[in-house]
């Protein structure tokens, strides 16, 4: 089964816990601080693996979680760092924030790796909070937690080539043709499900990767038919062969049909659509009349399109010089990376610990409500009972601006600040 698109929960390792630990020593206060720091999360990262051709592993499992870093312990010990979580996927893997749709990274390169969700740092044991007049810390710093979130795999398939044109056309025949590849072929429409890939040997000229892709109709870029699935799959190919079916037996114009596939790029792409094209004019040898060809030429080289070949998949005409011709074209064409523009590339939020205030009138005094992520932190590390480690609380507060922030917004002696589940009473 050929899966192209994924949605994955990725979550790195918190940070382990420093300790709060007193080594046994004679003439030192409490033994002596000797909490180690806990160890950092491991991260998650992709890895772009050549071996692997679709994203059929991810519906089976959508959720990856990277190892938790150790809690530090005594004698300055430091916790063991989580192991990191390598997951891989095909070459070819764009992927993005699922949220945003931005784009976080391109996998296009064997062996590329991405760090999607970075580990937890570990938090300090007590034995980095002694100072002068605090010899004895009873309080350690928790580990920061990890990063989390949803994002989106999307392969793009890494061909130079590919095939495009209505369905039935002898895509798929010219794909068995150029290559080893062995894709269904049969005489309707869509018999070609999902893109197939094969490589061109032609002699004295280096090899390439050529795609059929299948499904792209009128109407393709709007999501009719399975044109929209596999549209992404040509926007790494460097050139595109227009396939046309110029015998007609079917009662179709090839001309309309190549005005109406190039409509649908330029809807999708303006870049795909602006693509070098070569012409293959196929199922001449059904074409009773060879003036349609003539015709069919002279209309497109109006158009400005010059390279236009006349072949027949089912009986091998005209296909080498069709091959060397893709060849020559390739090699003036250089290998680029996917195109990420600036909008589209998701720029990970530094992560900070943040505090709102809002307060809540009284009839004496009000109470000042401080809450969120820093207030959290905050009272995981400390024990607000013990009078080293309050006032350690409110030397942070001071130093982050909470107590300036209240004083301007009018606090008086007497109002009461409260953090969560522990209140207390403000005095200048």
């Amino acid at each position: 089964m050929f899966i192209d698109i994924a949605k994955i929960f990725v979550k790195s390792g918190d940070g382990g816990d420093g300790a709060v630990s007193f080594r046994r020593e004679k003439y030192v206060p409490l033994g002596g601080p000797d909490g180690g720091d806990g160890g950092k999360g491991g991260s998650v990262i992709l890895v772009s693996d050549p071996s692997m051709t679709t994203l059929l592993d991810f519906t089976y499992k959508r959720k990856y979680k990277a190892e938790k870093g150790q809690n530090g312990s005594g004698s300055r010990s430091y916790g063991k760092d989580g192991e990191s979580l390598y997951i891989k996927v095909p070459m070819g893997t764009v992927v993005r924030e699922a949220e945003t749709n931005k784009i976080i990274a391109d996998l296009s390169h064997e062996g590329e790796q991405c760090i999607i969700a970075r580990g937890g740092k570990g938090g300090k044991g007590n034995a980095k909070f002694t100072t002068p007049t605090r010899q004895a810390p009873n309080f350690a710093q928790p580990g920061m937690p990890g990063e989390e979130m949803w994002i989106k795999l999307e392969l793009k398939l890494l061909a130079d080539v590919g095939l495009i044109g209505f369905p039935n056309v002898g895509k798929s025949t010219i794909l068995s043709k150029v290559t080893k590849a062995k894709p269904k072929i049969a005489n309707y429409h869509f018999t070609t499900l999902k893109p197939n890939l094969g490589v061109v040997s032609v002699p004295n000229i280096k090899n390439f990767v050529i795609a059929d892709i299948p499904g792209i109709i009128e109407g393709a870029a709007e999501g009719v038919g399975l044109g929209i699935d596999f549209l992404r799959h040509i926007e790494r190919t460097r050139v595109l062969i227009h396939v046309v079916d110029i015998s007609g037996i079917e009662g179709r114009d090839p001309y309309e049909d190549f005005l109406k596939i190039n409509d649908e790029l330029k809807k999708y792409s303006v870049k795909l659509w602006d693509r070098p094209q070569i012409i293959a004019a196929n199922k001449s040898d059904m074409l009773y009349d060879d003036n349609v060809f003539k015709e069919f030429e002279e209309k497109l080289k109006k158009l400005g399109y010059d390279k236009i070949f006349k072949i027949s998949a089912a009986t091998g005409k005209g296909i080498d010089d069709l091959m060397k011709e893709t060849a020559r074209v390739l090699n003036t064409i250089p290998i680029t990376d996917l195109e990420i523009d600036d909008k589209e590339r998701y720029i990970p939020q530094e992560k900070k610990f943040t505090y709102t205030i809002k307060v809540e009138k009284g009839e004496e005094s009000n109470i000042y409500v401080v809450e969120g992520s820093f207030v959290d932190r905050l009272l995981a590390s400390v024990n607000v009972n013990d009078p080293d480690e309050l006032r350690y609380f409110h030397k942070v507060l001071r130093n982050k601006g909470v107590l300036n922030e209240l004083m301007e917004m009018g606090i008086k002696d007497g109002d009461y600040v409260r953090l969560n589940d522990f209140e207390f009473e403000f005095v200048l």
